[in-house]
């Protein structure tokens, strides 16, 4: 089903942005992150997210994200889960020389990130994402045509709940700004099948 962004709400100021019926448009802030700690020992939550909830434990939710100008180091817009300042999730395209872009995604538990990512072509612009939850467990798949998803990771959040806040950001931890653009917000059953392999222990 399509999801009714009037039940979305900001946790922050954001720069400039335009809602339609399944299309919002977001133009990112400098100096806007979210990371914690990992490697580089700053902890930056200042990213404007657009959040929904639910206590729903199966299910999957997708979007497409247009990134076309993004021009600065670092520059990125894409998918989110989040908890709290110490424990979420995040994937996005992140800008780098305009020759090669990295697709990736960031796992945040108790106060510390990771980053997963791979190189990607610098004339991609469009990306779809899906997060897909079964309990404290969750995959997120991206595809660049909005049909064929491949699986970037599976995580588990130590510190999840009932309900979870879920949805989309944008932001440029450097000095810079730029235009993404959010469409196709589906939330559905979940598509991530249970395992069929080994048995739990």
């Amino acid at each position: 089903m399509k999801l009714a962004l009037e039940n979305f709400t900001w946790t922050r100021d954001v720069k400039e942005f335009d809602i339609k019926d399944d299309y919002i448009k977001i133009v990112s802030l400098p100096f806007t992150d979210l990371w914690q700690r990992t490697y580089y020992h700053f902890q930056n939550d200042n990213a404007p997210l657009f959040l929904t909830s639910t206590k729903e434990k199966y299910f999957s939710f997708s979007v497409k994200t247009n990134f076309i100008d993004s021009n600065h180091r670092f520059d990125q817009c894409g998918i989110v889960m989040y908890l709290n300042s110490q424990n979420w999730f995040k994937a996005a395209v992140e800008f780098d020389d305009g020759v090669t872009q990295h697709l990736g995604s960031v796992v945040t538990n108790q106060g510390y990130s990771d980053w997963a990512t791979t190189n990607v072509a610098g004339d991609i612009y469009e990306v779809w994402y899906r997060m897909s939850r079964r309990n404290n467990d969750y995959l997120i798949e991206s595809s660049f045509d909005g049909n064929h998803f491949t699986q970037m990771r599976i995580f588990h959040m130590l510190e999840d709940d009932d309900e979870i806040a879920f949805g989309i950001y944008a932001c440029s931890p450097e000095n810079s700004s730029f235009q993404s653009i959010f469409t196709n917000f589906e939330m559905t059953d979940c598509q991530w099948l249970a395992h069929d392999g080994q048995q739990p222990d």
